[in-house]
């Protein structure tokens, strides 16, 4: 009896999570017919589901589309993902693996004589944080290989969970009303960012991922928990706890904003 309990809400979860991905898809127009799509892929939970949503759905041939994922490893940042399981995972889904490996450099103030130079103070203000530089460095070998594959869009594994908390952090630390938008349309090169798990919430990628079995990264981010997205996170439940309507009050407010679909 238990265990059938658990197949019904585990195919209830699956028709969920399948109907928001394709609600998002409609809504925001994420995918055409003939659209060429990289998938960022770490290796984490999201960007598991992502991959395995957006290829699940090119096999229905409507909208006609391709996938190809992208694993970025950092060369200078000591976590993994198993390369191995990321491989078997793309291939019992059909899809091609591109791996390649980047690194950044941090400025380190115990590292610097700041106190004595100024050069190297002004420096270290300037420094952008690792999470920001990371991030960037990924994002430019998603850029470069999504152009050398004749890619027109590249899909990112952002929930509705990381958007939400996004507005958020701009509203109280840069002072502006917007977030992460579902499809970011590039003037500068001809690429589409799209973020089709934006309406699926991250407890229920969470469940979905122990059902599936999805392997978690060998090690973890060791700036991860060194951030202020975490302290927002905490936040976030804070107003979640006090109004439990609270994410679709601000995901409403982001929409009627105009702040889901962009062009930079």
């Amino acid at each position: 009896m238990e265990k059938r309990k658990d197949d019904i809400e585990s195919r209830r979860l699956e028709k969920r999570l399948n109907e928001r991905f394709v609600k998002a898809m409609a809504t925001y127009h994420l995918i055409e017919d003939d659209d060429r799509i990289l998938v960022g892929l770490s290796g984490g939970k999201d960007s598991l589901l992502l991959l395995e949503l957006l290829a699940k759905r090119a096999k229905i041939e409507h909208p006609r589309f391709s996938v190809e994922a992208l694993h970025v490893r950092m060369e200078n940042i000591h976590y993994e993902t198993d390369t191995s399981y990321l491989q078997g995972f793309c291939e019992e889904l059909g899809v091609k693996l591109h791996v390649r490996t980047t690194r950044f450099e941090i400025d380190h103030p115990e590292n610097t004589d700041h106190q004595d130079n100024p050069d190297s103070a002004a420096r270290l203000r300037r420094q952008k944080q690792p999470c920001f530089l990371c991030s960037w460095m990924r994002r430019k070998e998603m850029f470069n290989l999504a152009q050398e594959l004749g890619c027109n869009k590249i899909a990112l594994g952002h929930h509705q969970d990381d958007i939400l908390h996004t507005a958020l952090m701009n509203l109280i630390f840069q002072g502006r009303f917007g977030s992460m938008p579902a499809r970011l349309k590039m003037r500068k090169m001809p690429l589409t960012i799209i973020r089709p798990l934006c309406m699926i919430e991250e407890q229920d990628i969470k469940t979905y991922a122990a059902l599936q079995g999805y392997q978690k990264q060998q090690k973890l981010c060791p700036y991860e928990t060194n951030s202020h997205r975490t302290d927002i996170k905490r936040l976030y439940e804070d107003i979640e706890r006090m109004n439990p309507e609270a994410r679709y009050s601000m995901w409403n407010a982001l929409n009627a904003d105009n702040k889901l679909i962009e062009e930079t």
